[in-house]
């Protein structure tokens, strides 16, 4: 059966936890390498990796392509506009034709129904590199990122401040995975999809919604936050003004506990979700966590071939 990541839920929790490890191990044996040299065992090796964007990227589309190199294999990268699925194409047949082709396909779209109807025709696996509904291999990354700095996951207490978008679902899906807790502040309208929390809610997770920036911080263990305006997003000015009191600032991160780690999945705003003094202070992981989207993804690679 062809194994798929549209969302964490796909892989499960033994399973994460499984690419964590390798991704910690892998990420140890390559110390002082050369980011271009392939890891010593290239499992991957004879395999392509299909990339499609119908999105801006930075963090994934780099992180993926040195993945598949570090993992022996090689990338095809595509902007979606310089395809035929810009001329009209359907996904269906864009899944079958690049099936015969290629070993995986990752994509990064707007609309989640799409790599659900890409997944549904492709024989390769296909990856989430992001949709308007989750955004998985972030989460994998966040996920790896706080373990390595000493954050044991069953029963952390995770804070989650300002919109809830597509990051915010799998943070909420992944606390039912791996047994943490999530609250999260976000201002009237800009709630999550409800699904997610009840979902989480039944693998044991405490998933808690407060209008309270202050109640939201304290005593946790994780402060996370995400750029309020996404690509393509109307009524900036409104928006703005109701997601102020949630800005993750030096006060707010006192209220956490003293070790709290902050997390960022980027690009930031600086000024508005997060101050300078909080992304750019002690308690901040976000360099680790976007250098850990390579090493995370390429356990996600292996899962989704079968190699893991």
């Amino acid at each position: 059966m062809t194994r798929h990541f549209l969302n964490l839920s796909n892989a499960g929790g033994d399973a994460i936890a499984a690419m964590i490890a390798d991704a910690i191990d892998r990420k140890a044996a390559r110390a002082g390498w050369p980011k271009g040299k392939a890891d010593a065992d290239a499992p991957l090796a004879g395999h392509t990796l299909a990339m499609i964007f119908e999105k801006s990227s930075t963090r994934t589309r780099v992180s993926f392509d040195m993945a598949i190199r570090q993992l022996g294999g090689t990338s095809i990268v595509m902007d979606g506009g310089s395809m035929q699925l810009g001329r009209g194409e359907t996904l269906a047949d864009t899944a079958r034709v690049l099936s015969r082709m290629v070993d995986a396909i990752m994509i990064r779209t707007d609309d989640h129904a799409k790599i659900e109807e890409m997944a549904h025709y492709a024989t390769v696996p296909v990856i989430n590199g992001l949709t308007d509904l989750s955004h998985p291999c972030q989460i994998m990354a966040d996920l790896l990122t706080v373990i390595e700095h000493g954050v044991a996951l069953p029963g952390s207490e995770w804070a989650w401040l300002g919109d809830g978008n597509n990051v915010l679902h799998s943070v909420i899906e992944a606390a039912g995975l791996m047994k943490f807790n999530v609250r999260f502040g976000v201002p009237q309208g800009y709630e999550p999809d409800p699904r997610f929390a009840v979902e989480a809610e039944k693998l044991g997770a405490k998933i808690t919604l407060s209008r309270d920036a202050q109640a939201v911080a304290k005593g946790a263990d994780v402060v996370v936050t995400d750029t309020w305006i996404s690509m393509g997003q109307e009524h900036v000015h409104n928006k703005l003004a109701a997601m102020m009191p949630y800005q993750v600032t030096e006060d707010l991160m006192a209220l956490a506990k003293p070790d709290a780690k902050f997390l960022h999945c980027l690009p930031a705003h600086r000024g508005e979700e997060v101050v300078d003094a909080v992304i750019d202070g002690p308690q901040s992981l976000i360099w680790d966590e976007a250098e850990n989207r390579l090493h995370a993804q390429k356990s996600v690679l292996l899962w989704a071939l079968g190699k893991l």
